[in-house]
């Protein structure tokens, strides 16, 4: 399997310098979230499954100039990711909009599919107003 090229990439913050073991990266069709030192533990998130993403920067954060972004998804595994403590949050949280968007389009995912299956499975049987179509066609 070919690398993804790294489009972003930070780790999480100690009063604004970086030296944690927690890694973040994002690549054209997903982001990463490693932690760890000696064991290390991986999570991605494919980026059209974004639901939605919250910037918060509290007192502390905003003298440091760091935000914690947090990213609800409709993964069955990483429903709410955080990048926390990183710089330029507000920038990144614009960028992750923009790429979500493009691999959205890209993967030709509406809104509709998205939020239809992000709670739940779709019963694909269900005809609710009787038309002999299932309702997931209309």
């Amino acid at each position: 399997m070919e690398e993804e090229p790294v489009l972003w990439k930070d780790r999480k913050r100690f009063l604004g310098l970086p030296i944690s073991f927690t890694r973040y990266e994002v690549s054209p069709t997903r982001f990463i979230i490693r932690t760890g030192l000696f064991s290390t533990d991986t999570e991605e998130v494919l980026l059209y499954r974004v639901l939605d993403l919250k910037l918060k920067r509290t007192f502390w954060q905003k003298l440091f100039g760091v935000g914690t972004i947090t990213i609800h998804t409709m993964d069955q595994t990483a429903r709410l990711a955080e990048f926390k403590n990183i710089k330029g949050s507000e920038k990144v949280r614009q960028f992750l909009g923009k790429i979500v968007e493009a691999e959205r389009d890209r993967k030709r995912i509406t809104a509709r599919e998205i939020y239809g299956s992000g709670f739940g499975q779709i019963d694909y049987e269900l005809d609710a107003n009787g038309d002999g179509i299932p309702d997931y066609l209309q």
